[in-house]
């Protein structure tokens, strides 16, 4: 029976669903009523740790039992994504390449963009050819903070 955890991450409420098999989905929640989890499931617990580690600059790769629904294409997709380094960015035209087809650009965009695993599979590390912040699930505000966040050479203000 897949459980859920909530956590409080600089960036909302995080939903962290899974069970035995692995961790079915990591999504941000838009909601105010959610609450943080008072008590996390068992099978959670490594995935709750991890994400609390990345955000306080403590871990840069994930090393969890990963089960998403979808399609073959989209999972090539996504195991494709868990390629790109942290702090490193590619394009939707680098994700085709990769793929071995560069026509197939929308379709591995539209697969990104239904990536279950917030984070954990980097879909934000996908970025336009001309370096712009395109789509993004989750809000471009929260696509700017993940790569800043994730950017080896911080910027410190002057002032």
């Amino acid at each position: 029976m897949i459980q859920e955890a909530y956590i409080e991450t600089p960036l909302g409420i995080a939903v962290i669903a899974g069970d035995e098999n692995g961790i079915a989905s990591v999504s941000v929640t838009k909601e105010s009523k959610n609450k943080p989890s008072k008590e996390i499931p068992f099978y959670l617990e490594d995935a709750s740790t991890q994400l609390k580690e990345y955000f306080e600059g403590k871990r840069t790769n994930f090393d969890l039992k990963l089960n998403p629904s979808g399609t073959e294409f989209q999972k090539k997709v996504w195991n494709q994504l868990l390629n790109i380094p942290f702090g490193k960015t590619a394009t939707y035209l680098d994700m085709a390449k990769r793929l071995g087809d560069p026509k197939c650009i929308r379709a591995a965009a539209s697969a990104n963009g239904k990536n279950p695993l917030w984070i954990i599979v980097p879909c934000h590390r996908v970025i336009g050819s001309d370096g712009s912040l395109t789509g993004y699930a989750g809000g471009l505000w929260r696509k700017k903070w993940l790569l800043d966040h994730e950017n080896p050479v911080k910027q410190h203000s002057l002032f």
